[in-house]
């Protein structure tokens, strides 16, 4: 683990069973996932045939962990995101779609029979899912604004609304959908659902036009009275406060992420100046390159330490917002500059995808507004600051 993009031994931090399951991911990733990114990620499809290989890894309850789930390895969880973006982002966020966004909304939003239930099926990808809570009209401002909702109907719900940016529904077979509901004694908040991907009224309609993120299957979604039992509840959202919950524990895991596809271009850039020639010799050897890289390199060193840190208090049970927005907000600008960076010492063919650096200058704009845009966490961290909050 500890190579060329790690000087300081960050990744030394891991035991050897830990080790052990993250060989066994990159193994899968550079032989059986590396070589069908670009061709999808230009064709804007999902290479559904990575799905079995990674879901076989058993990533999120490791044999090596002997029979134990991820949930006391915090900082394993923070570098497979890391080796998932390395190779590529899209192929993170899928990942990431199910083992945090979905896995997250059921392990803190469901009630303990539903989590007992359901984590095992998700964990082995047996149960797919997707999360469904931005709106077309409504993202930053979503606790605000939501606009779906929710009614009871004797032992029912009908939901009806309209869900937009949702990464990954395609391909799950139930949907995690937030909308407005009258809880039991009129009480006004929200709740979460289980929605069949299949479900009578639901419509999905893939986005296209994507410069980033390309082999992600992004869609809109329409509910118009669908029918779902009080079952599908999740029993412990009922107010925004346990949606913010969810998303906070969400935007460490977008920080990995983003840390990991610096480390990814970084390596493509390293190896891209070893080999060009110009002038008579490789252009590794010019001054300006040596600076750029160097520059890359800082940013990445300075953002897998926020991460490891990050990691380590959460573990320790420290989860508080503002770390995670300051996590998210610094390691997503630093990954801006460093993909900028590496697409520059390329040349003309840093915007050739055969040299991987496009892909991740593309796809570092997606993840610097995903999961809390760069303004949003800025504005989340200063009223940790001051106590003051900024927004209105």
């Amino acid at each position: 683990m500890t190579s060329g993009h790690d000087p300081y031994g960050f990744a030394d931090l891991l035991d050897d069973i830990e080790r052990a399951a993250l060989a066994r991911l990159r193994e899968v990733l550079d032989t059986r996932v590396e070589p069908l990114v670009a061709e999808h990620w230009e064709r804007g499809t999902f290479p559904e045939q990575i799905i079995a290989p990674l879901a076989d890894l058993r990533l999120m309850d490791p044999p090596e962990f002997g029979g134990a789930t991820d949930a006391d390895h915090a900082l394993y969880r923070g570098f497979r995101n890391f080796e998932l973006a390395r190779t590529d982002v899209s192929v993170a966020t899928f990942y990431n779609g199910q083992s945090g966004l979905f896995r997250t909304s059921v392990e803190l939003g469901g009630s303990e029979a539903q989590v007992a239930t359901l984590s095992p099926r998700i964990r082995s990808f047996e149960l797919r899912g997707a999360f469904a809570l931005t709106e077309p009209d409504h993202g930053s401002d979503i606790a605000r604004g939501i606009e779906t909702t929710a009614r009871r109907d004797g032992d029912d719900w009908i939901i009806d609304g309209r869900k937009r940016w949702i990464g990954g529904a395609v391909l799950a077979d139930v949907i995690v959908v937030f909308a407005r509901a009258d809880h039991d004694g009129g009480a006004a908040g929200v709740a979460a659902f289980l929605v069949p991907r299949d479900a009578p009224g639901l419509t999905l309609t893939t986005m296209t036009g994507k410069i980033a993120l390309r082999i992600v299957q992004n869609s809109d979604i329409e509910l118009v009275g669908v029918r779902v039992p009080d079952s599908a509840r999740l029993e412990r959202v009922n107010t925004f406060a346990d949606v913010g919950r969810m998303l906070g524990a969400m935007r460490a895991d977008v920080a990995w992420i983003a840390v990991g596809a610096q480390a990814g271009a970084f390596e493509a850039a390293a190896a891209y100046v070893r080999e060009r020639e110009q002038f008579g010799r490789a252009i590794g050897g010019f001054q300006l390159v040596q600076a750029k890289l160097a520059t890359m390199l800082g940013n990445l060193t300075a953002s897998l330490a926020l991460v490891v840190r990050l990691a380590q208090r959460q573990a320790a049970g420290a989860w508080i917002d503002e770390d995670s927005a300051l996590a998210k907000m610094f390691t997503a600008a630093r990954l801006r500059e460093t993909v900028a960076l590496g697409r520059e010492v390329a040349g003309g063919n840093g915007i050739l995808l055969e040299h991987r650096l496009a892909r991740f200058f593309a796809d570092a704009e997606a993840v610097y507004s995903y999961e809390g845009t760069h303004d949003i966490n800025t504005l989340i961290v200063g009223r940790g600051i001051t106590g003051l909050s900024a927004f209105h």
